[in-house]
């Protein structure tokens, strides 16, 4: 088949009107604004804290009480205290051991500590098996038995320094709040029993030196008793330095019962204000000794049926006291005193 090259299809008119439409169509798409990303935003969403909640109150504001601390209360001392103690040849002192011995306390001994004279292998025997058994809570006092071996040499070499300066036996010794004093009552021996005699002279500077509220002192003749040997005045100038200076206890031995006495003064006359209480416990178990006669007007209570030891509790302004009897005897006696202010 030929094309004919010469004669080609006549190419159509496009009307005016249809020219304009597409004209304004083309223009109207020209003004078009361009289409815009928009950027979406990266979110990190961050886990919270776990909230605190405050529980809410539907009570009235607590109102805060002032801290209160408690003031300790001062332990006690405790003196066990007894005289004319350790034979060979009895077996009641060995009952009053054991009470000790089952006891807390400070123990003195007021004296006679081991018949029949003192002596070293009377020490070693009779004394130290049991008795010493608590020798190191032990402050003695010399009593007139230990000086009939010579300068009571057995009793000072048993005992040591805890007895005070070999050859002299008094001394002193604090006791929780309480200034204990040890007297030489077989004062002959040391330089006299006046009042300006050595003894007495350290007493008076021991007591200046300690003048604290509370004080007791020890020895084995006792300044007043109703007993067998009876008061013994070689003590007096003691008693009368002990008085002026405001102390409170006595505790002797020798005579062989218990016996206590209102706070009296030096010519035995009752003084509950100042006066000094005596308590005679020479109750350590070596015998017993029956009151010859009626007691004394200062004399409270008194018993000789019965072996054991008085208990003092020593407070920081008073005392308490107890007489405690070994298993079987029955005799008991109790109370308290202030100190003088």
């Amino acid at each position: 088949m030929s094309t004919n090259l010469q004669n080609p299809r006549p190419r159509r008119e496009i009307p005016l009107w249809v020219s304009f439409a597409l004209l304004a169509a083309t223009f109207a798409c020209a003004r078009q604004p361009a289409p815009v990303a928009i950027a979406t935003p990266t979110v990190t969403i961050l886990s919270p804290e776990p909230a605190t909640v405050e529980p809410i109150s539907t009570s009235e504001p607590a109102t805060s009480s002032p801290t209160t601390t408690a003031t300790p209360v001062p332990t006690p001392a405790v003196l066990l205290a007894v005289g004319d103690a350790a034979s060979c040849s009895t077996t009641g002192d060995d009952a009053v051991a054991a009470l000790i011995e089952s006891r807390p306390g400070t123990v003195a001994v007021i004296g006679d500590t081991v018949y029949d004279r003192g002596r070293p292998n009377e020490y070693a025997q009779c004394y130290d098996p049991i008795w010493g058994r608590f020798k190191d809570r032990t402050r003695p006092a010399v009593g007139n038995h230990e000086y009939l071996t010579a300068g009571a040499s057995g009793y000072f070499d048993y005992f040591g320094a805890v007895a005070g300066d070999s050859g002299a036996g008094y001394y002193s010794y604090d006791l929780g709040a309480w200034h204990m004093v040890v007297i030489n009552s077989v004062c002959w021996e040391v330089g006299g029993c006046g009042r300006n005699d050595p003894q007495a002279e350290w007493l008076k500077a021991d007591l200046a030196a300690h003048p604290g509220l509370c004080t007791l002192a020890y020895w084995h003749f006792p300044r007043f008793s109703s007993g067998h040997h009876g008061s013994m005045a070689e003590v007096d100038a003691y008693w009368d330095i002990l008085y002026e200076a405001g102390a409170e206890v006595v505790l002797t031995g020798h005579d062989h019962d218990y016996e206590r006495f209102a706070p009296q003064d030096g010519d035995g006359r009752a003084d509950p204000e100042r006066g000094l209480r005596e308590f005679v416990v020479g109750t350590g178990g070596f015998s017993r000794y029956s009151f010859p006669g009626s007691p004394l007007g200062t004399s409270e209570v008194r018993d000789s049926s019965s072996f054991g030891i008085l208990v003092l509790t020593l407070f920081e302004d008073h005392y308490e006291w107890e007489f405690v009897p070994i298993p079987g005897d029955t005799f008991v006696d109790s109370g308290s005193g202030a100190c003088h202010p």
